[in-house]
């Protein structure tokens, strides 16, 4: 069963609660506690469930965030997710919940917070959806940093974090060194290991392991590709200086 049968009638409305499970629950009503998915563990199915819930709710949000919502920002959203044209009409209704919800997007990304590691990839995957949604339209107001930076705040990341993750999504990625993190003088076994370490907790296998379902993972492989390529161009210049050098 894919993530939008669990939200709409699988399992853990009430198990995911706070906010995001009464946003379920307006769409889904009664029937989400009565089913168990018999092929993961409740604590999956509930972090996978709370992660879907929150990319829509913050999405939304996001989008909203410099007082409209335009047609570009919603298909950036479509663009990033493997939505079934069945399930669009229910996505929208959760959409449009949470664009006119009173309650702030800080209470979503905090209940989501709680639900996983703080700074872990799986928070950083949410906030590569939020990029691309603010970038949509060409270029970020002043309204939409001050959200991505709050955001950011709240799951966990630190102001270097942060600047790490806004350079990957907003320049061309010409500077390696930037891409994985690391100063230029940085010793080459550390800049590997950072490498290996950013690899494998982006890697497809280990995000959904970590509660990321499949639907939003298989259109987001982008990063992954940049780090790989990012560690390549290190590792030839690093080799070449030695060259010269000796």
């Amino acid at each position: 069963m894919n993530i939008w049968g669990k939200l709409l009638g699988s399992t853990g409305g009430y198990a995911l609660g706070g906010p995001l499970g009464a946003l379920l629950g307006v769409i889904a009503g009664h029937a989400i506690d009565k089913i168990k998915n018999k092929k993961l563990p409740e604590q999956m199915v509930v972090k996978q469930i709370g992660f879907t819930i929150g990319v829509i709710a913050l999405s939304a949000k996001m989008a909203k965030a410099d007082g409209k919502v335009t047609r570009e920002e919603i298909l950036s959203f479509k663009r990033q997710v493997t939505i079934p044209k069945k399930e669009i009409n229910n996505l929208g209704k959760i959409w449009n919940l949470a664009k006119k919800s009173t309650a702030g997007y800080e209470i979503y990304a905090s209940q989501l917070a709680k639900l996983f590691e703080p700074k872990s990839q799986v928070l950083e995957q949410l906030i590569f959806v939020l990029y691309n949604i603010a970038m949509s339209d060409g270029k970020i107001t002043i309204e939409e940093m001050s959200y991505l930076e709050n955001v950011s705040n709240i799951f966990g990341f630190n102001e270097n974090d942060f600047n790490r993750i806004r350079y990957h999504y907003e320049e061309n990625m010409s500077d390696p060194y930037k891409t994985l993190g690391v100063e230029p003088h940085t010793n080459i076994r550390e800049i590997k290991n950072k490498w290996i370490k950013m690899s494998k907790e982006i890697h497809p296998d280990k995000l959904l392991a970590s509660g990321v379902p499949k639907e939003f993972i298989n259109k987001n492989t982008k990063k992954l590709q940049d780090i790989n390529n990012a560690w390549e161009k290190i590792k030839k210049q690093k080799n070449n200086s030695n060259f010269l050098q000796s």
